[in-house]
């Protein structure tokens, strides 16, 4: 129990210690600038609550609060929010007005450190590798749901699945160029497969579902109901279990058992389950050679747990993709899930999105993974995109708001008006923190959720300042 606890608390503490990193930098960027441009700044704080330390250095107070999430910068004429923050204390003199540039500066300094964080986060992906399961690049067929839209409309188990509504795809789950994604996003009464089927190129049309959910968890999307094929490959082999007693090595493919050919992981199952506790002799190719084994379960399987070999299934290889490429996938996935969202025929909606709650339980399950550290450090190069590319957008509040708000006032050649900034900051900053709100509720639902859920996209909180 006790290795167990300090596991999870091991993780929640690299969970915390990443997530903040990627908010404390974008904060960092606005301080420096001001800094730099000579805006006045009340307080850089790392994390909020009631302070646990705080100090006046230069004119300005430093503070760590007692709520380990993110950071802040308070600068009074960027963002006047004592209407949401408090009042600030009392000043001796006005604040000196500043030119529109520099708010402009200031306000896109956080994203700019943001964009750089991933550029730097990219060149280690880079260089250490990001983790991928060789079923992570297959559009075979291995399952298709009995009496489903699928298995009506004719698709079957080893079609390898080509395009999705004239869409090419080369992975089955994910965002980006996935079959799943591509079923999710469609927008028609029948979904178009371009598939192979031995050595042939077809056209099948399918149908679509949604399951009925509960008003308290995410909506459905649609769904054909098809599963990628598995291969037994293997990826881990947990010590002292079924697998590593029979002989079986990360690396390993099994190609027979008992004597039949097992291409797909369901088929090796059935040859399993079918033995009971009778010894199965398997064929395993290994690297260049071929191994005779023998895996016995060692008793009957009890019906509620399942067949339980102790191996993770997948064999993991490590890919260097550029930096380029990372930052570029992820602005793609970024935009799709956008372009997605504010379709009017798109099934997608803001719930379907996550905020710090779905993005700290991402962390956890990424950490909690093989090779856990590598994931997350590649997620943390989309994640830092997609905080940049958030606050870009043009709404008070965000920096991108910051930015438009400064250009009104450079093409009017006056200041806005105090009273009416900060009454459209306030109003704006009620907005965003409902919809922080609304999608922070169907995070907390996912909770008892028996599945893992995997954020269809994560836009990040936006900072304050």
């Amino acid at each position: 129990m006790l290795p167990k606890i300090l596991n999870t608390a091991l993780i929640l503490l690299e969970v915390l210690l990443i997530f903040n990193l990627l908010i404390v930098v974008h904060e960092l960027g606005h301080f420096l600038a001001a800094r730099w441009r000579g805006l006045v700044i009340d307080e850089f704080g790392i994390w909020f609550g009631k302070p646990i330390w705080r100090k006046q250095i230069g004119g300005v107070w430093f503070s760590l609060g007692s709520i380990p999430a993110g950071g802040f910068v308070k600068l009074p004429q960027l963002a006047p929010m004592e209407a949401i923050e408090g009042e600030v204390e009392e000043r001796e003199a006005a604040l000196p007005p500043i030119l529109p540039l520099d708010k402009i500066i200031v306000a896109l300094a956080g994203p700019v450190f943001s964009f750089l964080l991933a550029f730097v986060m990219a060149c280690v992906v880079y260089q250490v590798g990001k983790p991928i399961s060789e079923f992570d690049k297959t559009t075979v067929i291995g399952f298709v749901k009995p009496g489903g839209p699928a298995d009506r409309a004719g698709l079957k188990p080893g079609d390898r699945i080509l395009e999705v509504d004239s869409h090419p795809v080369d992975r089955f789950a994910g965002p980006l160029h996935s079959v799943t994604w591509r079923v999710v996003r469609s927008e028609g009464e029948t979904i178009d497969f371009k598939i192979e089927r031995a050595g042939e190129t077809l056209h099948i049309a399918s149908g679509w579902e949604r399951e009925e959910t509960p008003g308290w968890k995410r909506k459905s999307l649609r769904k054909v109901y098809i599963g990628q094929r598995f291969t037994p490959s293997i990826g881990k082999v947990v010590p002292n279990s079924v697998g590593e007693r029979a002989g079986l090595r990360a690396g390993d493919l099994i190609t027979e058992a008992g004597a039949l050919p097992v291409d797909d992981l369901n088929k090796l199952y059935e040859v399993l389950e079918k033995a009971g506790s009778e010894p199965v002799p398997l064929t395993v190719r290994r690297g260049a050679e071929t191994v005779a084994l023998t895996l016995s379960t060692g008793g009957p399987v009890p019906a509620e747990k399942g067949l339980q070999l102790g191996i993770s299934w997948g064999r993991m290889t490590l890919i260097h993709p550029s930096p380029t490429e990372q930052i570029q996938e992820a602005v793609l996935t970024i935009g799709n899930m956008l372009d997605a969202l504010f379709s009017p025929k798109s099934d997608l909606r803001a719930q379907h999105f996550s905020g710090p709650v779905g993005i700290l339980r991402a962390y956890y399950n990424l950490f909690d993974s093989e090779e856990g550290w590598r994931l997350a450090l590649a997620f943390s190069v989309f994640f830092n995109v997609n905080l940049g590319l958030f606050n870009l957008l043009p709404f008070p509040v965000l920096d991108g708001g910051h930015v438009t708000l400064a250009l009104l006032e450079a093409i009017r050649r006056k200041p806005i008006g105090g009273r009416f900034l900060e009454g459209i900051q306030t109003a704006c900053a009620l907005i965003v923190m409902t919809f922080l709100a609304y999608v922070t509720f169907f995070d907390v639902s996912d909770f008892f959720s028996a599945k893992k859920p995997v954020p269809a996209a994560v836009p990040a909180a936006p900072a304050a300042k």
